[in-house]
């Protein structure tokens, strides 16, 4: 395949191609075309595949779709326009779907009235939520653009009857692309497309590809269009100019009390609401938004400055009718203020924003881009952004990743590769459309998908044998679900469609995990992805007290009170968006220059306006950062962990345990994998239980009393060439890999969610699926464990990373350092070490401990000769 970029034609060249009355409807209404209407449209209408990446509000509906219903017009006046679908959209939200709905009918309408002999053209959803009446209307008389789902596009190609409407399909629009890739969705959704073309489809069908501002284009085009295609790719990622800027809630964020920052924090939003029409906030947690929104409501009605019934909180646990009311509310402009985690980060339609807040890091320079994107509704109007931090880490990441995005460098968007659940369903998706396929051409088929582009055919024949119930497992109620002839024929079993209608798709059911204690008393609940993230002896917060994780049964979780002990995992951190790795880096390259700046003898003054006009920060904050950096300098003897190099800080704390605190910034994915192998290696020469906390610039291994031991040796220890074999074995005893387990069977149709019309038992399947895995572990190459373990090691850690980074240390690239034991933590750790200290103490007290610490280093220094003048207030 080929990768192009396209070039962008002048107005009048593509007011050409289009018939006169679509040419002059759009000129009245818009006068001009966006930039990424000017290249798509032409190639569009050449049946060109296109992937187009602009920022929301360059007009890319009508950059896919303006060309589409030219096409049709066209037919229409030549009397070839049949009761058929031409064209499919496609997008990951069904709230999406119908904005779209009403974003076709729109100029459909105005065109009609402006030229009335124009052909009808009918506009079909088909989801979920569509009603069996709609969808048999739609079967006699389909729509000539149907608007879906991925799970909904594959039912509807397992259809008998309605698959028949998609056989002369022209164009498949993939909106919000970017998002769908990045998740098995996207690799499901990648084998439908190629069974569609090659088993359905009776012509070429042109592939048009929505995505915000993402990279790697290259990558994103393979996805959409498959190995064996070519794509034009339409950049216009940076048409909208931006307004990016950071700000501290204070001059120092240091020494102010919590109930100052606070203050700060929202006299910042209110100032910005103040000067705005509409503001929508970002925060990273739900329990966040909901606290802000209550908070901005006290704080509104206090002041008298908007009333509460301006400000509304939006985000996934709310329900559906409550989102919709919120966005329609939006749209009717009766908003002022808008709190959201990451549910609106999407393209939902909801009407003008003039700014967005994101209130602490975004964690990576695209999803602030694609955040900060939602202001400025109109390709020429700014997007204009405020980022609020709460400390010195916070500050050093947002200006980090503010001066990234204004340098147009974005981190790379991860795309699962040849996920073996999601294979299942496309071989048994592929056999029902065919009624029967030579194995090695469906082979064929679905390694021209990016996602399948590097299947083995070891892999494959692994999943067949598994769909044909070659592993002995009727006993236990996983029965085959394809036959295989003398010849290679692979065909589905009697009751596959049902099952295929009934269990398709990747997203697993949301469980609630029940909370017992020892004695059988329930506690609470907690979400399953919490629970997964737990080891056994982990303490958590749940309805104001402290419990110990001990095990699970079944769903429920079984733990003992743990009053007076320190949280090991805060209630939010599994919502926490992961620091992605090239920003990490990006961080790493700043804390060096500065180190190295210092080490030169440049004077303060010049540092600091460096960093000020570098990061494009105010005074107070360079100096704040300058001082945050030179702090750690001097306690470490300048050792700045930075991406050269990883410190190893042994700290003693002062209920007596030994504390290795790795500073390591390659973001949480690549951490989540080396902090589990370094602690299997310290558990193993110790012979001691460890606890293990991973955050995103480093992690910390905790041993319960002080050993002397050689900790710079473990990266050593760890043996590349069976890293991935070792972690593995490591997380198959994790509560991740239990939970985990149950989805990829689930996805793999071994447990059905959906049987004979009714969902099944959740805390039954998971039952099932821990019986089941105790079972497959002993069968060595099931392909349902080993996509568990693939899951977890690549899509949620990031191995591949993580090797890369070993290696780098092992081979001096990154360079390792030790310093300690000491009795007082080193400025870099106070965040990690107070990560544990987020349930139990009031925030007030958690500032009060900051400040504590940071004296004590200052007290530090000042034992070693050093009294830093930490004047945060003038240079």
């Amino acid at each position: 395949m080929t990768v192009n970029y396209a070039k962008f034609e002048d107005d009048e060249t593509v007011f050409s191609i289009l018939r006169p009355y679509v040419a002059s409807w759009f000129k009245e209404k818009y006068g001009s075309f966006t930039p990424p209407q000017k290249a798509s449209i032409p190639l569009i209408k050449k049946g060109m595949n296109v992937l187009v990446s602009s920022p929301t509000g360059s007009g890319k509906t009508l950059s896919a779709f303006l060309g589409i219903l030219d096409t049709l017009f066209e037919l229409g006046e030549e009397g070839k326009l049949e009761d058929k679908v031409y064209a499919i959209y496609i997008s990951p939200l069904r709230a999406l779907n119908n904005d779209m709905k009403a974003n076709l009918l729109s100029p459909l309408n105005e065109l009609k009235e402006k030229v009335p002999r124009l052909p009808q053209l009918r506009i079909g959803v088909r989801t979920s939520d569509t009603s069996s009446y709609e969808k048999q209307k739609m079967v006699k008389l389909p729509p000539h653009i149907l608007i879906t789902t991925p799970e909904s596009f594959a039912i509807s190609m397992v259809s008998p009857k309605f698959s028949q409407n998609l056989q002369d399909v022209r164009w498949i629009i993939v909106d919000e692309i970017h998002e769908i890739a990045g998740s098995k969705r996207g690799s499901y959704l990648s084998s439908m497309l190629e069974i569609f073309q090659n088993l359905i489809a009776k012509n070429k069908v042109t592939r048009i590809g929505l995505s915000a501002t993402v990279s790697p284009l290259e990558d994103i085009a393979k996805f959409l269009v498959g190995k064996n295609n070519d794509c034009q790719i339409i950049d216009a990622r940076f048409v909208k100019p931006v307004d990016l800027k950071v700000i501290s809630p204070v001059r120092d964020l240091v020494h102010e009390s919590e109930s100052k920052i606070e203050e700060g924090i929202y006299n910042s939003i209110i100032e910005e609401v103040q000067k705005h029409r509409t503001t929508l906030i970002f925060t990273n947690t739900r329990h966040a938004a909901e606290n802000v929104s209550y908070k901005l409501r006290k704080i509104a009605k206090l002041k008298g400055i908007l009333s509460e019934d301006a400000i509304e909180a939006h985000h996934s646990s709310l329900s559906k009718d409550v989102r919709l009311e919120v966005e329609e509310k939006l749209k009717r402009g009766e908003l002022k203020v808008v709190i959201s985690s990451t549910s609106l980060e999407l393209g939902i339609d909801i009407g003008y924003i003039d700014v967005v807040i994101l209130l602490s890091s975004p964690k990576s320079v695209s999803r602030l881009l694609q955040r900060i994107g939602r202001a400025g509704h109109h390709i020429r109007s700014i997007s204009k952004g405020r980022m609020i931090v709460v400390d010195r880490d916070d500050l050093v990441e947002c200006s980090v990743l503010a001066e990234l995005a204004r340098e147009k460098k974005i981190d790379a968007v991860h795309i699962p590769r040849n996920p073996l659940d999601v294979l299942s369903q496309a071989i048994i998706a592929a056999t029902i459309v065919s009624k029967g396929i030579h194995k090695n051409k469906l082979y064929e088929i679905l390694s021209n998908s990016y996602s399948y582009s590097t299947l083995s055919e070891q892999d494959y024949e692994l999943v067949l044998n598994y769909l044909l119930g070659e592993y002995g497992l009727e006993q236990r109620n996983v029965y085959s679900k394809i036959s295989l002839d003398k010849e290679g024929n692979i065909k589905p079993k009697g009751s596959m469609r049902m099952i295929f209608y009934m269990n398709s798709g990747t997203i697993p059911d949301e469980a609630v995990v029940p909370v017992m204690t020892e004695n059988s008393r329930y506690v609470g609940n907690l979400e399953e992805e919490f629970v997964e993230m737990l080891t056994p002896g982990d303490v958590f917060v749940l309805g104001g007290r402290t419990y110990q994780f001990l095990s699970s049964k079944g769903l429920s979780v079984i733990v003992r009170p743990a009053e007076g002990q320190r949280p090991t995992v805060p209630s939010w951190f599994s919502e926490m968006l992961p620091l992605a790795y090239e920003s990490a880096v990006e961080i790493g390259k700043f804390r060096r220059t500065v180190k190295e700046m210092i080490e030169s003898g440049i004077s303060r003054e010049e540092i600091v306006d460096w960093i000020s006009k570098s990061l494009k920060l105010n005074k107070y904050s360079s100096i704040s950062l300058y001082y945050y950096i030179l702090e750690m300098f001097y306690f470490t003897n300048g050792i700045i962990p930075s991406d050269k190099l990883v410190l190893i800080e042994i700290f003693d704390d002062e209920e007596g345990r030994r504390n290795f605190i790795f500073h390591a910034i390659f973001g949480r994915r690549a951490l989540d994998a080396i902090s589990r192998g370094v602690a299997q290696i310290v558990t193993k020469d110790l012979k001691e239980d460890v606890k293990l906390s991973v955050l995103d610039n480093g992690f910390i291994i905790t041993i319960p009393k002080k050993i002397d031991y050689d900790i710079s040796s473990v990266f050593q220890k760890l043996k590349l060439e069976t890293f991935y074999e070792e972690l593995s074995d490591v997380i198959l005893r994790t509560e991740m890999m239990r939970r985990r387990f149950r989805h990829s069977a689930e996805r793999s149709f071994m447990l059905l969610r959906r049987y004979k019309g009714r969902k099944t038992n959740l805390e039954r399947r998971q039952i099932n699926s821990e019986v089941l895995l105790g079972i497959v572990k002993e069968l060595g190459g099931f392909p349902v464990l080993k996509e568990t373990i693939r899951e977890i090691l690549e899509d949620h850690m990031d191995i591949t990373r993580a090797m890369e980074v070993l290696e780098k240390i092992q081979n001096n690239e990154i360079e390792l350092k030790v310093i300690g034991p000491n009795s007082i933590p080193s400025p870099f750790s106070h965040s990690m070490l107070l990560k544990e200290h987020y349930d139990v103490v009031l925030a007030e007290d958690k500032r009060q401990l900051l400040k504590k610490l940071h004296e004590s280093v200052v007290e530090f220094l000042r034992e070693k000769g050093i009294d830093v003048n930490l004047d945060y207030t003038s240079v």
